[in-house]
């Protein structure tokens, strides 16, 4: 009987030990790709990042990486230390090492996937001056219109993110409007037929502001000069 059973036990154990050994290769050939590929996926992320600062930015010549402390407060952002697990933002300088404008990430769920945007803060009117996309899966020749629609972008030319007296809030939270509603510096003009990709892009840009503004503005003279 113990015979029997070994016969027909062997073939599956057999099968159960070669998945096993096939599994555990199989694991060690994927930690080691991402491995090995985790530093140049990182360096094109932070290419990528530095291309949007600079495109929403035009006037900056150089960036340093700052970070929203969970204490509140801003730091210049380290790995692992302090400023290193807060709301990352980009200080932006002119050939002078002057304050050019702060650049941030916004983020929010359009029609496909995510919509990332890197947007311009300009200091002197609080107000976002510019955004770039720096990750969407959008429709074509639909979605990707915030990227090439002329009026689409002309709302970010000055768009209002002043904050409350007291600076713990904005004045006013972005808001996108039916295209061709739009009538106060606050909302965002819809593109026509792509209204779920232009929502993303303003909340995206509220939820950031409202966070990071309030920490930001009140510590502004820490960024003024590069150092």
């Amino acid at each position: 009987m113990s015979e029997a059973m070994s016969v027909q036990t062997t073939p599956a154990l057999t099968l159960i030990r070669a998945l096993g050994v096939v599994s555990a290769v199989c694991g060690l050939i994927i930690v080691g790709t991402y491995e090995g590929t985790l530093p140049a996926a990182d360096a094109n992320r932070r290419i990528a990042t530095e291309r949007a600062v600079f495109k929403v930015l035009p006037q900056a010549k150089s960036i340093v990486e700052y970070a929203v402390l969970p204490e509140g407060g801003i730091a210049p952002a380290k790995g692992g230390g302090e400023g290193g697990g807060g709301l990352k933002f980009y200080a932006a300088y002119d050939e002078a090492g002057k304050l050019a404008g702060v650049a941030a990430e916004g983020a929010a769920k359009g029609y496909a996937d995510t919509v990332r945007v890197m947007f311009g803060y300009e200091v002197t009117c609080q107000c976002v001056v510019g955004i770039g996309v720096v990750s969407m899966r959008e429709t074509p020749g639909i979605g990707d219109k915030i990227t090439t629609d002329k009026d689409f972008l002309a709302n970010f030319k000055a768009l209002d993110v002043k904050l409350t007296a007291d600076m713990k809030a904005l004045a006013n939270e972005v808001k996108v409007v039916k295209h061709g509603t739009k009538s106060q510096p606050w909302q965002i003009d819809a593109i026509s037929g792509a209204t779920i990709t232009s929502r993303a892009v303003g909340k995206g840009i509220n939820d950031t502001a409202k966070a990071l503004l309030p920490q930001l503005v009140p510590n502004l003279e820490k960024l003024k000069v590069k150092s």
